[in-house]
C-alpha cells in the first residue's frame, strides 16, 4: 500500500521560475514565517523542461527543488503536461483541440490538448519518464500531481474515430447501437460505424456544450467517452511515475463544480488521494462549498488535499471583493471540517504578468509581510502547525447519504421539453442545504456505494436509473432503509430512453405512486401545496401523482390539481420511500425533512438549533473533534452543550460567543 501524505501541508502553488534566482531564498524565509510547509512546483513549465522537443534542460528545475530540499519542505511534484509549448503545435498541429464549434485550436492558453493524440502521448509520456527517472529518490516529494485541472472536451477526427472503437466495445453490433439511441427517429439509423459523427454543433448538438441535443443517447456516451479519454492520460502518465515512485502517491486536482466534463466518481478509483481546488464565489451560500467538500471526501471515503483555495482574492470572477477579517481562516477550516488533511493556496507569490496577476498570493505584489492578509496567513500556519497533526487521518462519520451522478447530471440536463430551468446542482443543493442547517453530517456518494451504511439515503431528479439500480434500493428499503427522491426520476435508462409502464419508472414500486404528467411552473408563478396546516410555494415542476400504496403527506393548493398528491410516504417492506412531486420553497421543504429525518432516526450533531456550522471529525484513537465556524459577520453564541469543551487553537476553554468569521476547534478534556 503506498504511503500517506506524511505531514498536515501548509502551502500551495510556486513558481520561482517566474522570479530571478536571487529572490528564491527571500521567498522561503517569509514562507517559514507563516509556517508553511510545502510548495507545489512545476505545474506549468514544458516549455523550460523540453524548449525544442528531445533537447531536455532540467537545470532550472533542479536548483527549485535542492531549494526546497535544503529548507526542509514537502514537495508536491507536477508533471507540466497541461500547457504545451509553442514547438509542439507547429510541428504537430494534431496535439490541439478541436472545440464544440469545430474549430482547431492554436497555441496558447492551456487544457487545450487533444486526449486522443498520439503525439500528445508520445511526447507527455517522454517527458513524464525523464521527470519520473531524475526525482523519484528524492525524499521531500511526497506527492506527484499529474497535469492540472482536466477538461476541455474535443471534437476532431481522431477523437471521432477513437469514439467509433469506443462504441463498438460498448455496443459491440450497430443494431444494438441503434436500439440504445433510438436511432429511428429522424432518420438516425447508423449502417456503418463510420457514419457516427461527434455530436458537436455542427451535427447534433446546439445551443451551449452539454445543454442541447437531438439525440441525448449519443451526446451522453460521448460525454462518457471524453471522461474516459482523458482518464487514459492520467493512468499514462501515472503507470510511468509508478514505476520509479511506487510509495509516492499520485493525484490530479479536481476543481469546483459544475465541471460536467470529468466524472469524478469514476476517476476516484484511479487517485491514490483526492485533490481539490476550491474558490467559492464571492455571493455563493456557504453550504454550496461545503457540499463540495463533502462530495470531495466520499469519493475515497477518506481524507481529501485542498490543493488550491487562494489567500484573498481571484482574478476571474466579475467581481472580487476582498475576504473580510477572519473569512480566509474560516473558508480554509471549513475545508479541514469536512475532511481536508491540507491547505494549500495559489498561489504563494502573486505573478508580476499574465492573466493571474491579480489572483493573491501569500507573498503579494508590494512583497510586505506586515499587511493583514499575509498576518492571517501565518495566524492559519501557526494554527494548523499546532493542531494539524491532531487532525490529519481522522474521517467524518455520516448516516445520511444524498446521491450525486455524473451521468444523471449530463443526461438531466440535456432533457428537451417541460421547462428549459432544468439544472441538476441547484435541485440537489435544495436537500444538501437541509442537512447543512440541521448540522446532521452528509455523505454524497455515488449511486455504486453501500447503501446499507446509511440510516437515509436522498436521491432528487434520480432521472437516469441504470439497470440494477431500481433492485438495489427496493433492498435497501425492504431491510430498513429510508429513502426520499423527487419529481423527474426514475424516467430513463442508461442510454436515455424513456422507461415504458409510466413514471417514476422502475421506482414505481418502491415509492408506491405512479405519475401521470408534469406540469411546467412558470418563472414568475408558483402552485400552493399544502404540508400540514400551511400553504407553501412550489416552483419548476408539478407531478400529476397517483398513489398505489402510498399515504399522501402533501397535497396541491391550487391550479386544476388542488386536491391531489404533491407529497407521499410509501411502506415498502420494514423501510419507507418518500417522493416529492414539485420544487417546494425551503420552508416547506423544511417541514417535510423535519418529519422524514425523525422517521429515519437521524440524530443531528447537537439538539440545539443555530446558525452556526458544526461539523465532526473522529481520529483513529476515537476522540471527537467539533469544528464550530461563524460563516459569516454577526456574533453568534455557542450551543449550550458544547460549553465546557476544550478549544484546540486557543488551548483554552470553549468561548461562549464567536464572533464573525470565528472558529473553534472543540474535544473534551
Amino acid at each position: 500500500m503506498k504511503k500517506g501524505i506524511p505531514d498536515f501541508l501548509y502551502g500551495g502553488d510556486y513558481n520561482p521560475e517566474q522570479w530571478p534566482e536571487d529572490t528564491w531564498k527571500d521567498d522561503l524565509k517569509v514562507f517559514k514565517q507563516a509556517d508553511l510547509n510545502s510548495a507545489t512546483v512545476n505545474v506549468f513549465s514544458w516549455s523550460l523542461l523540453e524548449p525544442r522537443e528531445g533537447e531536455f534542460d532540467f537545470s532550472m528545475l533542479d536548483k527549485i527543488i535542492e531549494n526546497l530540499s535544503a529548507a526542509n519542505f514537502d514537495i508536491v511534484l507536477a508533471t507540466s503536461t497541461a500547457a504545451m509549448p509553442a514547438w509542439m503545435f507547429k510541428k504537430y498541429p494534431d496535439v490541439a483541440r478541436v472545440d464544440y464549434q469545430g474549430r482547431r485550436h492554436v497555441f496558447g492558453a492551456r487544457h487545450n490538448f487533444c486526449p486522443s493524440s498520439e503525439n500528445y502521448r508520445r511526447l507527455a509520456r517522454q517527458l513524464v519518464l525523464k521527470l519520473a527517472q531524475r526525482y523519484h529518490d528524492n525524499p521531500h516529494i511526497v506527492a506527484w500531481h499529474v497535469n492540472n485541472e482536466y477538461g476541455g472536451n474535443c471534437y476532431c477526427d481522431n477523437c471521432a474515430a477513437t469514439f467509433r472503437e469506443w462504441l463498438k466495445a460498448r455496443y459491440q453490433t450497430l443494431d444494438a447501437l441503434n436500439a440504445a439511441w433510438n436511432m429511428n427517429v429522424w432518420s438516425h439509423a447508423i449502417h456503418d460505424w463510420d457514419e457516427i459523427v461527434v455530436p458537436n454543433e455542427l451535427g447534433d448538438a446546439w445551443g451551449p456544450e452539454g445543454t442541447e441535443t437531438i439525440v441525448a443517447g449519443l451526446s451522453v456516451d460521448y460525454l462518457r467517452f471524453q471522461s474516459d479519454q482523458m482518464l487514459e492520460l492520467f493512468k499514462l502518465e501515472k503507470k510511468l511515475i509508478e514505476q520509479y515512485s511506487p510509495d509516492i502517491p499520485v493525484t490530479t486536482n479536481f476543481h469546483s463544480l459544475p465541471n460536467k466534463m470529468i466524472d469524478y466518481q469514476k476517476w476516484a478509483k484511479d487517485q491514490d488521494i483526492i485533490s481539490y481546488d476550491s474558490y467559492p464565489a464571492y455571493n455563493m451560500p456557504t453550504y454550496h462549498p461545503a457540499f463540495l467538500y463533502d462530495l470531495m471526501r466520499t469519493l475515497k471515503h477518506r481524507p481529501f488535499m485542498l490543493m488550491e483555495s487562494t489567500p484573498s482574492q481571484v482574478n476571474w470572477q466579475p467581481y472580487s471583493p476582498l475576504k473580510r477579517p477572519g473569512q480566509m481562516r474560516a473558508t480554509e477550516l471549513q475545508a479541514v471540517a469536512h475532511g481536508a488533511d491540507t491547505v494549500q493556496f495559489f498561489q504563494l507569490k502573486q505573478a508580476l504578468g499574465g492573466s493571474e496577476k491579480f489572483h493573491g498570493a501569500v507573498i503579494a505584489h508590494s512583497g510586505r509581510t506586515d499587511t493583514r492578509a499575509f498576518k492571517e496567513v501565518a495566524e492559519l500556519g501557526h494554527d494548523l502547525k499546532r493542531v494539524g497533526p491532531m487532525i490529519q487521518h481522522s474521517t467524518t462519520p455520516a448516516k445520511v447519504a444524498l446521491i450525486f451522478d455524473w451521468s444523471n447530471f449530463w443526461s438531466f440536463e440535456y432533457i428537451d421539453g417541460i421547462t428549459q430551468d432544468l439544472e441538476y446542482i441547484p435541485l440537489i443543493l435544495d436537500y444538501y442545504r437541509q442537512f447543512y442547517e440541521r448540522n446532521i453530517p452528509t455523505d454524497v456518494i455515488s449511486v455504486d456505494d453501500d447503501f446499507s451504511q446509511y440510516d437515509l439515503v436522498v436521491a432528487p431528479i434520480l432521472y437516469m436509473v441504470k439497470p440494477g439500480l431500481d433492485q438495489k434500493i427496493n433492498q435497501y428499503v425492504k431491510s430498513g432503509g429510508h429513502f426520499v427522491t423527487t419529481f423527474m426520476s426514475g424516467m430513463v435508462g442508461p442510454s436515455d430512453n424513456i422507461y415504458p409502464g409510466g413514471y417514476p419508472g422502475p421506482l414505481k414500486d418502491v415509492t408506491g405512486v405512479w405519475v401521470e404528467e408534469s406540469d411546467a411552473v412558470l418563472p414568475d408563478q408558483a402552485v400552493k401545496v399544502k404540508v400540514g396546516d400551511s400553504d407553501y410555494d412550489a416552483h419548476l415542476i408539478c407531478d400529476l401523482i397517483h398513489p398505489q400504496g402510498a399515504t399522501v403527506l402533501a397535497s396541491y393548493d391550487s391550479e386544476f390539481y388542488a386536491g391531489t398528491a404533491a407529497v407521499t410516504e410509501n411502506k415498502y417492506g420494514q423501510g419507507t420511500a418518500w417522493y416529492i412531486g414539485s420544487r417546494l420553497e425551503h420552508a416547506g421543504l423544511s417541514k417535510l425533512i423535519d418529519r422524514i429525518v425523525k422517521g429515519a432516526g437521524v440524530q443531528p450533531l447537537i439538539a440545539e438549533q443555530t446558525p452556526l456550522e458544526i461539523t465532526k471529525r473522529v481520529t483513529a484513537e476515537g476522540r471527537e473533534l467539533y469544528f464550530v465556524l461563524n460563516m459569516g459577520n454577526d456574533t453568534q453564541q455557542l450551543p449550550e452543550s458544547l460549553q465546557g469543551y476544550h478549544d484546540l487553537l486557543t488551548d483554552k476553554p470553549a468561548a461562549a460567543q464567536l464572533n464573525g468569521w470565528d472558529v473553534e476547534i472543540l474535544a473534551q478534556n
